[in-house]
């Protein structure tokens, strides 16, 4: 396959994504890595994630994956995914994505970034494939040519699983300022170990990171390992407000908290006109608009379902929506008309374009 020359212009989701290599990083864990046909370059904040349209038998399915590669390598764009027991997606991208093929993407999106929380010190607290918001912060900060001043801690269950280990010790063993903590539950058997074992807590973050009050923390993993570090931080006094998470799994109840104010009767009815298809709905008020759409038999691209990785983002020209998302859509967006179909209930008639 022939190299794709780089041109002075930025990728955007108009254009598909061509893959053009994967790398197993360990085990159902492989980095995809992607160009844009065009040769234009990526432009996004380091911890952002996009979302891929995945032809997987019976019809396309959209996933959202946070961009392991960093802005300060713009020529390619990387994914680092693991499949899970019982993943239709990224199972189907371990078995069938291959060079030369392309993808549609929707994105950059997200707010999970050190740059939009400016700090002179970090804390990055990871598990599993959760280290690769954390990857793409890290080497951003790394090839700024200065020395960050970041504490990396990363839960694994064992230590072969530890994605990217080789290369973040490469750059820690290059400049004074990442110092990495790497702990699991077990040990590799033949393999000896000499970093840490157990579970994160509040003895394993003193140890790591003494100064960890004067830290920006930034957290990703499981949900269950998430809350463990929050009710960690909480206990100890830490500032929450200087703690930032990533997740594409819906926060307990958020979606279900309206405003006092705003009441959505099951037996008020609403209509939502779908200027690009032609269709006209009626529905409860409670119905949401990408359920409405389905119902009608309209495909919207939706990735998660509950308002964060902003796949079903769409234009609303009339009319009123009552919102409730969760960080998939930002304020300008939102002052330029746009909604997220999965979280937007209508009121009276609403007219969008879909």
């Amino acid at each position: 396959m022939n190299a794709i020359s780089p041109t002075l212009a930025f990728w955007s989701d108009d254009e598909p994504l061509e893959c053009v290599s994967f790398l197993p990083e360990a085990h159902n864990v492989v980095t995809f890595t992607f160009q844009a046909p065009s040769g234009a370059l990526f432009r996004y904040k380091p911890g952002q994630f996009v979302t891929l349209e995945l032809p997987v038998p019976g019809g396309p399915l959209f996933r959202t994956y946070t961009i392991s590669s960093s802005p300060s390598r713009p020529t390619s764009l990387t994914i680092t995914v693991k499949a899970q027991d019982g993943s239709l997606g990224t199972r189907w991208m371990l078995d069938h994505l291959r060079a030369g093929m392309r993808l549609n993407a929707k994105g950059p999106g997200g707010t999970f970034s050190n740059v939009n929380h400016p700090a002179s010190k970090y804390l990055f607290i990871s598990a599993g494939s959760g280290i690769t918001p954390m990857m793409s912060m890290t080497t951003a900060m790394y090839d700024a040519g200065r020395d960050p001043d970041i504490v990396f801690i990363n839960c694994a269950r064992r230590p072969s699983e530890i994605i990217f280990r080789q290369r973040l010790e490469h750059m820690a063993a290059r400049i004074t300022g990442i110092e990495l903590a790497w702990v699991v539950d077990k040990t590799d058997r033949y393999q000896p170990w000499t970093g840490y074992r157990g579970h994160f807590n509040q003895l394993l973050l003193g140890l790591t990171a003494p100064d960890y009050l004067e830290r920006e923390v930034f957290c990703c993993g499981p949900e269950s390992f998430m809350t463990a570090v929050r009710e960690a931080l909480v206990g100890l006094g830490f500032d929450m407000d200087r703690y930032h998470q990533e997740s594409f799994h819906a926060p307990v109840g958020a979606t279900e908290d309206f405003p006092e104010d705003v009441t959505l009767d099951e037996e008020t009815k609403a209509q939502i006109e779908f200027t690009l298809s032609g269709k006209t709905v009626e529905c409860a008020e409670t119905e949401t608009l990408l359920g409405a759409a389905r119902t009608a038999g309209l495909a919207i691209p939706s990735g998660c379902t509950f308002g964060v990785c902003g796949t079903c983002k769409i234009k609303k020209t009339e009319g009123t929506v009552h919102m409730v998302h969760n960080g998939g859509i930002t304020d300008e967006d939102i002052e330029d008309g746009y909604i997220l179909a999965c979280c937007s209930n209508p009121i009276g008639k609403v007219v969008v374009e879909a």
